[in-house]
């Protein structure tokens, strides 16, 4: 729940167990994503456009989908 997070929050975290828990009660976290909104309005067009609809994620390089050698389904 990264949205839910804020400075100041306690955070427990295990290499061992290969685990982080943000040390936050559940009322609080639910009273947190009650205020989350949506974004507002998506871009048609122009560069974030692109790099909303073809940018990788970190793990895969954070290139565009359509400079890789296995391109995303939607352009083949």
């Amino acid at each position: 729940p990264l949205a839910l997070v804020r400075n100041g929050d306690r955070i427990r975290l295990s290499a061992r167990d290969k685990r982080i828990d943000l040390l936050v009660d559940e009322v609080e976290l639910a009273r947190r994503a009650a205020e989350i909104r949506p974004a507002q309005g998506m871009y048609a067009r122009g560069y974030q456009r692109l790099y909303h609809d073809h940018v990788l994620s970190a793990a895969a390089g954070c290139d565009f989908d359509f400079l890789t050698a296995f391109p995303s389904e939607e352009l083949k």
